[in-house]
């Protein structure tokens, strides 16, 4: 079975969109977490955000203990599932490409493309 993909309209909306709030499951796997908001990036027709504390940020340890939950974004709700990047030299210049276009006058940018954020990035598909 083929992974679920976000459609063509969906990553141009998200890719404008600064609001997305992620809630990975708690341990019992079905009730939310709290909503932590974060920066979200589309590059290569997925959908990616990183930690900003790295692989020690709560919100990263649930969703890859989880692997799912929820996310709010561009207005909406989704059920999706999250995956632990792993991440490649391309891979890592297209997502902070994407990070810093999208978010180039920000002061928190810089730490964004560092390694711990870099190796806490998480990959969000939709869960249908």
């Amino acid at each position: 079975m083929a992974a679920e993909k976000w459609n063509a309209a969906q990553l141009k909306e998200f890719s404008g969109a600064d609001d997305m709030k992620v809630s990975p499951f708690y341990r019992d796997g079905t009730t939310y977490g709290t909503p932590t908001w974060i920066w979200s990036v589309v590059t290569n027709d997925n959908l990616y955000v990183r930690a900003y504390n790295g692989q020690k940020s709560s919100w990263y340890q649930a969703a890859i203990y989880q692997g799912a939950g929820k996310i709010h974004l561009a207005g909406q709700d989704y059920e999706v599932k999250f995956e632990r990047v792993t991440n490649t030299p391309e891979l890592d210049q297209a997502i902070s490409a994407a990070y810093q276009a999208k978010y180039a006058n920000s002061p928190y940018l810089p730490p964004m493309l560092q390694v711990g954020p870099v190796g806490a990035t998480v990959k969000i598909i939709p869960a249908h």
